[in-house]
């Protein structure tokens, strides 16, 4: 089991599959937007807690639709 509480930023794009690039995310830095962070010294770390809420704020709702069923057919 993976107890870590912080991601690098590096990390913070391999979690997202690289949608999101290391420019991407200190150019929010700069802007304050995006995850939260913590920037201790020159190290700057994404608290897991803080990039999983982040993740509920931007998730998008769908209704399911009427046509569509579990087993594949109409």
């Amino acid at each position: 089991m993976d107890n870590r509480k912080f991601l690098t930023a590096e990390e913070v794009s391999e979690r997202y599959r690289g949608t999101i690039s290391l420019g991407t995310l200190r150019n929010w830095r700069a802007k304050r937007i995006g995850p939260a962070y913590v920037k201790l010294g020159k190290a700057v770390l994404y608290p897991i807690e803080e990039l999983e809420t982040w993740d509920q704020m931007n998730k998008v709702a769908c209704r399911a639709s009427k046509r569509f069923s579990m087993n594949g057919g109409e």
